[in-house]
């Protein structure tokens, strides 16, 4: 994945960030929430093979993970609480989407670190000339 597409996803996730701190509608944690919870876990495992592996096996871990990030992103956009909650359940429901953007928005940056060090190991082994 190229270093355009973490950028992109974390303006993303920034924006939708944004818009919901402005939501005045209001919910608690959820069903859907905590099927997040699990769906960022398990990035996070995809996440850490990465960083394990080397060559084209970690690529093609990042690449999976970052499809797991766009995916979930494309989910968390979708998110909305449900109408008729307390305003104790939305601040819960805020809280808890806010855990989430920080969880999507940690995993995206290691992503970002790790391409980054694929890209100056690349750099010192001689592509630097290939301009």
């Amino acid at each position: 994945m190229k270093k355009q597409t973490v950028s992109a996803l974390i303006a993303t996730v920034v924006a939708c960030g944004i818009g919901l701190a402005s939501l005045t509608a209001v919910a608690g944690p959820d069903e859907f929430q905590q099927q997040m919870v699990r769906k960022l876990h398990e990035a996070k495992q995809k996440q850490q093979q990465a960083e394990a592996a080397k060559g084209e096996e970690r690529q093609k871990l990042m690449g999976e993970h970052m499809k797991m990030m766009q995916d979930a992103m494309e989910k968390m956009q979708a998110m909305k609480p449900k109408a008729g909650m307390t305003m104790q359940e939305h601040e819960e429901w805020i809280n808890q989407h806010q855990k989430l953007m920080e969880d999507m928005m940690g995993q995206m940056m290691g992503d970002h670190h790790m391409m980054m060090d694929m890209g100056c190991m690349s750099m010192g082994s001689g592509d630097k000339h290939k301009h």
